[in-house]
């Protein structure tokens, strides 16, 4: 969600396991953002479109003419390879508060169509160490601080989003080099949506019951990641 999209085209990103390596089975979607104002920004159209496989990599949005069935770009056979697997919201901590209320029936009437497409959701709160000066200090913080909590609880209220699928992460910015706590959060969050999209498989009905030989579905035996609650023992910033 951004003032102003600086993003014009769907992007499909396939990620490789290292320099030289081949793909590993996760493909990350990238879409324009969403914006205040009915006529700009993703149009509710394009996001059924995207999770319904039909859009194609590159595509360059326009939010006053949303993509049609009969238009270039429009992939008219897909197969559940093609469909999104699980949403993700991206939200800047630092503007949690100043979400307005177009914007936040907009997200609602988004939440709605995708729960009707039966698609699993999750919502990363990001830029978490601008956000508070105590996560800012370590990291490791981030699910004892008292105001990340609450930012995840008003999301969680205003968005209708459970509190354990609001994760938080921190933005590469200035690092030249990786760093652990960033990753943690990072691969935690992805993590996630790999479980969730374990489930989007596992509750398909599928015509042909060899069609489901063909995702290999990641299960987690690891603990869930903590989540954002007051239970954790408070430190005030």
């Amino acid at each position: 969600m951004a003032g102003k999209s600086v993003t014009t085209q769907f992007r499909a990103y396939n990620i490789k396991a290292g320099k030289g390596c081949g793909s590993v089975p996760l493909i990350l979607c990238d879409t324009m953002g969403l914006e205040e104002n009915a006529d700009a920004g993703l149009d509710l159209e394009d996001l059924v479109n995207i999770c319904k496989g039909h859009m194609q990599d590159r595509y360059q949005f326009s939010p006053s003419a949303p993509l049609h069935s009969d238009a270039p770009g429009y992939k008219k056979h897909v197969t559940l390879s093609d469909t999104i697997h699980c949403v993700v919201y991206v939200i800047d901590t630092c503007k949690v508060s100043l979400l307005s209320q177009k914007m936040l029936e907009k997200l609602a009437t988004i939440r709605k169509k995708t729960n009707q497409l039966g698609i699993p959701q999750i919502l990363l709160m990001t830029k978490v160490d601008e956000a508070c000066p105590l996560v800012a200090e370590d990291l490791k913080n981030v699910y004892q601080s008292v105001y990340i909590q609450r930012k995840a609880r008003d999301l969680s209220e205003s968005l209708g989003i459970p509190l354990f699928c609001i994760l938080p992460v921190k933005n590469y910015s200035e690092e030249v080099d990786l760093d652990l706590n960033t990753d943690i959060l990072l691969f935690s969050a992805v993590e996630q949506m790999l479980n969730y999209a374990d489930n989007f498989f596992e509750n398909q009905v599928v015509d042909d019951i060899d069609t489901n030989d063909q995702f290999e579905l990641y299960r987690s035996n690891d603990h869930l990641c903590p989540v954002l609650s007051e239970q954790t023992e408070p430190h005030l910033v």
